[in-house]
């Protein structure tokens, strides 16, 4: 259930193809803890809602156990978009400061990634190394499908998303459909955001001409 950390630290680690936006990085970490707490059966989802089924998340990292108390607990619920947006405010900042408490006085690595910087919300408890994965080349975490499947989103590896094995019980083939939505919410809520981002562009490039022309 580190899906959410692990994807992460692959941000870090992997090479991604395109440049990598805070904003992008949270919605997805967003995105990732939702399958982190459907796999410890604190939620379902109904369609797109977001369905809890239990208080906290027993036996799980701070993170997640957060994310959990975040939960909508009142019908209609929220879906998978409005949780999207709300949880992932600021949230590769926690993703940061949670992974500088971990890797404190962590002698591997070289120095931390410049851009790392700005994610972290206290900076005084800043990394000074740079975070590697647990004992592992970061690389073979894309071996997870799920993982894959949500740093893709992000321009990291090419994977596809996860698809059940035949013969799949019904129970994969559900877990897999979760999955499946998530990432597909996601996507539209990355292209929104960049959407967003070249709208703000054009508007202060507009603003700008209008103080330069004679």
């Amino acid at each position: 259930m580190n899906t959410a950390r692990d994807l992460f630290v692959l941000t870090l680690e992997v090479p991604s193809s395109r440049p990598i936006a805070q904003g992008d990085v949270s919605l997805v970490l967003a995105g990732a803890e939702l399958v982190d707490l459907r796999d410890a059966h604190v939620l379902r989802l109904d369609g797109d809602r977001i369905v809890p089924l239990d208080d906290h998340a027993d036996g799980t990292n701070a993170l997640t156990a957060q994310a959990s108390a975040q939960l909508v607990t009142e019908p209609p619920y929220e879906t998978v978009e409005e949780w999207l947006w709300r949880r992932g405010r600021g949230l590769a900042g926690s993703y940061a400061d949670d992974l500088a408490a971990r890797t404190a006085g962590d002698a591997r690595g070289g120095l931390l990634p410049r851009f790392l910087r700005p994610f972290a919300t206290n900076r005084s408890q800043e990394p000074s190394v740079r975070p590697r994965h647990e004992a592992t080349d970061p690389h073979q975490g894309l071996d997870d499908s799920v993982l894959a499947a949500f740093a893709g989103t992000l321009g990291i590896g090419e994977a596809a998303p996860p698809q059940p094995t035949e013969p799949a019980d019904t129970t994969t083939a559900d877990q897999a459909d979760d999955v499946g939505l998530i990432l597909a919410v996601v996507s539209d809520a990355l292209t929104e955001l960049e959407a967003e981002r070249q709208r703000r562009r054009i508007e202060q490039d507009a603003y700008d001409n209008v103080w330069r022309a004679p």
